[in-house]
């Protein structure tokens, strides 16, 4: 995509707030047409951190948007700007439910997906599972519920990804440990949240050094196991490299795509 058709797919983008916070705001893009427009929801990763914002997955919405898909590319607290638990949980369960607040939009909220990469993807496929949360969990009682859910390199493993990392961001976000807070991660751990009750799929790069396959596989093989529906992609070499998920040229979106049922090269 070139600069002047960057340009031109940004400001075509509409700025809204879900909250007072800096943070609670999110990009609605929408596609040519009269709609109502399918809806992805996209949420970017970075550890869950602040230096990290939601214009990484800006490449994705344009070539979501260019195929058909209305965007809600969503912002949220993050750790060092006021996130963690449960911030971080209760801004992207808001940021999504907050689709039904949108007036004169050509939305069609019965087909929405949510899509989410490394970080992110943990809280696409958590936000996925809103339906299986305890009571007086954050993010209870979801108004919006997605057809289908995509992790790409998600760390989908909560307590694994703490094992791996020797605490690292995923204690950072969750305030301790599985054995410290073990209602948090009962909450907000998508591994302990299965199955989600929509078809998932999972992009992931078979020698990401960034965030483990061994995570991806572990999930898939739990969920399957409860009775979930969920697609493993595995990608080899520099194509499934972390960052390469969010190129839309790459081999890793290839996947996605197509598993959306949107022709390549569209």
């Amino acid at each position: 995509m070139g600069p002047r058709l960057i340009l031109d797919f940004l400001t075509r983008g509409q700025s809204h707030r879900y909250g007072p916070d800096r943070s609670q705001r999110a990009d609605l893009y929408l596609p040519h047409g009269a709609g109502p427009h399918p809806v992805i929801v996209t949420i970017h990763g970075g550890s869950w951190h602040v230096r990290y914002g939601k214009v990484v997955m800006r490449g994705l919405a344009a070539d979501l948007v260019r195929r058909g898909w209305a965007v809600w590319n969503i912002e949220y607290r993050r750790l060092g700007g006021g996130g963690g638990w449960p911030a971080t949980f209760l801004d992207v369960a808001a940021a999504i439910d907050h689709l039904r607040e949108l007036r004169d939009v050509p939305l069609d909220l019965d087909s929405v997906s949510f899509l989410g990469h490394s970080a992110g993807g943990h809280l696409a496929l958590w936000a996925a599972s809103r339906g299986r949360l305890p009571a007086g969990a954050p993010g209870v009682d979801p108004a919006i519920v997605p057809r289908r859910v995509i992790g790409q390199a998600p760390v989908c493993d909560l307590a694994g990804a703490y094992a791996l990392w020797g605490g690292g961001a995923a204690r950072l976000l969750m305030g301790g440990s599985p054995e410290e807070r073990p209602d948090r991660y009962a909450a907000g751990d998508p591994m302990r949240l299965v199955p989600p009750g929509m078809p998932v799929l999972i992009v992931h790069g078979s020698h990401d050094r960034t965030v483990s396959v061994k995570l991806s596989r572990g999930y898939a093989e739990h969920a399957r196991a409860a009775g979930a529906d969920v697609e493993l992609v595995e990608i080899e070499g520099e194509a499934g490299g972390h960052r390469a998920h969010v190129d839309p040229r790459g081999q890793a979106w290839t996947a996605v795509t197509r598993w959306l049922g949107l022709p390549v090269g569209a």
